[in-house]
């Protein structure tokens, strides 16, 4: 890839993408690392890109692999090492709490069938406008609105049916 180019794809994409890698890592310098890795492997594999997806959705297969790859190796390290940014206890519950929520969340979208799990990831992780998403599928922005309504109507509904079997 050429410098100038990886220079415009730098600019325009970074922002989103460190907030599409915020958004799954909820951790800052996390997210600041796992950006800087998926625009250096971008470079370095940018002949992997074969066109079939715009740059941004590219741009975050790369880091959510990267995220994924990492999260793997954090859980192999736990065992090892205690954490040493947890107060004895004070948030315990919360941390569960969340990750219960989220682990819930994700499984209900994991189940999600396409195109609202598509679309659904493009917006909230992706942070796509309806429009590109709309173009990233091949179909118009009323139907990216759409679609991507029904999907928040079928997790709510999924997680609501969770909730009340617990």
């Amino acid at each position: 890839m050429e410098k100038k180019a990886f220079e415009k794809l730098y600019e325009t994409y970074y922002m989103r993408v460190y907030s599409y890698v915020m958004t799954l890592s909820g951790r800052q310098y996390l997210a600041e690392e796992i950006t800087q890795e998926t625009f250096y492997k971008a470079l370095t594999t940018s002949n992997a890109f074969r066109g079939d997806s715009n740059a941004m959705t590219w741009l975050c297969a790369i880091a959510k692999n990267i995220f994924f790859d990492e999260m793997r190796r954090q859980s192999k390290n736990i065992e090892t090492a205690p954490d040493e940014n947890t107060d004895s206890g004070t948030n315990i519950e919360r941390e569960i709490e969340d990750k219960d929520a989220s682990r819930r969340i994700h499984q209900a979208l994991y189940k999600l069938e396409n195109p609202y799990r598509k679309v659904f990831e493009l917006r909230i992780f992706g942070e796509l406008s309806f429009r590109e998403i709309g173009s990233v599928c091949g179909k118009t922005e009323n139907w990216a609105r759409v679609t991507y309504h029904r999907a928040k109507l079928k997790l709510q509904e999924r997680m609501n049916v969770h909730e009340n079997k617990l």
